[in-house]
């Protein structure tokens, strides 16, 4: 009688719609992905796998990779309708040769939402007004 836990079941990666697989490998496994190959955008692996009575399963997962510099933008956003003059601040710094550490949008000035402008301006307003309201009584 075989042991069938000895050793997990067969699996394929395959990376976009390629016909052929990138790896292949028994379960479990650990490998790295190298996106440094791979255009910047929307990216699929696939994974395949069949068991021991050839039952097939499969997942997909979709991944964007972003190997180029990374660019922020303040002042206008996605599908936004605007008008007149817009202020933009565009902002674009590479990544360097760093391997595990990342601390992304670091160097990139953000203005003051809005709500925390209106938020001050009636906190502002209410104690002015309990201070004169103090005062003259």
């Amino acid at each position: 009688m075989k042991n069938h836990h000895a050793h997990g079941n067969p699996v394929e990666l395959y990376l976009d719609d390629s016909p052929t697989p990138i790896a292949s490998f028994n379960t479990p496994v650990t490998f790295d992905l190298d996106t440094r190959e791979l255009s910047d955008g929307e990216h699929t692996l696939t994974i395949r796998s069949t068991d021991s009575k050839g039952t097939k399963g499969f997942r997909v997962i979709p991944f964007v990779v972003r190997n180029g510099p990374a660019i922020d933008v303040e002042g206008i956003r996605k599908n936004e309708s605007v008008d007149g003059i817009v202020p933009i601040l565009i902002n674009s710094y590479g990544k360097g040769d760093q391997t595990k550490f990342i601390l992304s949008g670091s160097e990139t000035p953000r203005g003051i939402p809005s709500w925390i402008l209106a938020l001050t301006v009636f906190v502002l307003g209410w104690g002015i007004h309990y201070l004169i309201s103090y005062l003259y009584r």
